[in-house]
């Protein structure tokens, strides 16, 4: 969701805390990996929110910059194939991308990513639907 490797980094111990902090709240209502996915969406969303605020810019602006970080990322490695899909995703409304990533990268189910993300299962089928008929539009662009 973030892509850079060193705030992808920050990201990872921001969640190892909160879930360290916030252990004994876990009621056991969902499975744990549930409950832990849950608080690492709502970490990255909300640095992402944080980034656009900081910034001053539209999300569009973000996601722009994410992706000249992608063809400028030395960090990151992969085929042209997976590099166009990564800006690909960058140009999604941000719960489509994630549901996107939660499915296609993942594997989650939907039931799964339902309880995540507190959507019904409907909706999100319609947004992955939506998601990859976007992407497929935008690689065939290319």
């Amino acid at each position: 969701m973030v892509i850079d490797h060193d705030d992808s980094d920050d990201l990872v111990q921001e969640v190892f805390v909160k879930i360290w902090k916030y252990l004994d709240n876990f009621r056991g209502d969902s499975q744990l990996y549930t409950w832990i996915y849950r608080i690492a969406t709502n970490e990255c969303l909300t640095f992402l929110a944080k980034k656009k605020k900081r910034f001053f810019l539209p999300l569009v602006d973000v996601e722009k910059e994410l992706a000249e970080h992608i063809d400028n990322g030395h960090h990151i490695s992969g085929d042209e194939v997976q590099l166009k899909l990564q800006k690909a995703l960058l140009q999604l409304p941000t719960k489509q991308r994630l549901v996107f990533n939660m499915k296609y990268y993942d594997d989650m189910k939907y039931e799964q990513i339902a309880e995540i993300t507190e959507t019904s299962v409907g909706a999100l089928k319609a947004s992955y639907h939506l998601a990859v008929k976007k992407i497929e539009k935008i690689l065939s662009a290319d």
